[in-house]
């Protein structure tokens, strides 16, 4: 039984706190992405048309990039979308495919807790170090590396044991491939 469908209080009010967060990721995602879009569109509509640039643009858009790989991790894994080998897992009996997916969530979890111990590490020897066009300290693109992978860690939590159970991953109504290749 996944957390977000355990009865009683306790279970609402993850459920609550779970789409909350997976909005809240999402919209970040989103935001990430418009303000990529439109910080290198103008940078480079303004090289062309006037010789000149905005000067952080490229920066910021990089860092952008950086925050939107990293947020985007988890939301992703709820849905499947990384790329996986299944070939084993969709071959081996039903109780082998369980103890398979047992272990692949399990190394997830240990990768993605340990990736947050070491970024969160690389934070706290960054914040001296500064951008070079922003002047802003690297710590806050390092942040993403934390972020990113504690979400990770959250996420698959969320989707664990339907996972588990029958390899089962979230669907989005807002994610249909074959309504966006019909669109």
């Amino acid at each position: 039984m996944a957390w977000t469908k355990a009865p009683g209080r306790f279970g609402d009010a993850v459920r609550v706190f779970d789409r909350a967060l997976l909005a809240a990721n999402r919209a970040l995602m989103i935001a990430a992405l418009a303000a990529m879009a439109v910080l290198v569109f103008v940078s480079v509509s303004l090289r062309y048309l006037t010789n000149d640039a905005i000067l952080w643009a490229e920066e910021l858009s990089r860092y952008l990039m950086v925050w939107l790989t990293f947020v985007g991790v988890g939301p992703v894994l709820r849905l499947g979308g990384h790329v996986a080998v299944d070939n084993l897992h969709v071959a081996a009996s039903p109780r082998i495919a369980r103890a398979l997916r047992v272990v692949v969530a399990a190394l997830i979890v240990i990768f993605a807790a340990y990736m947050a111990y070491v970024g969160f590490g690389y934070v706290a020897r960054s914040w001296r170090q500064t951008t070079p066009v922003l002047h802003m300290p690297f710590a806050y693109v390092a942040m993403a590396v934390p972020v990113g992978f504690g979400l990770a860690v959250w996420h698959l939590l969320m989707i664990l044991a339907p996972y588990v159970r029958d390899g089962a991953f979230e669907t989005s109504d807002d994610l249909e491939p074959e309504e966006a290749a019909a669109a």
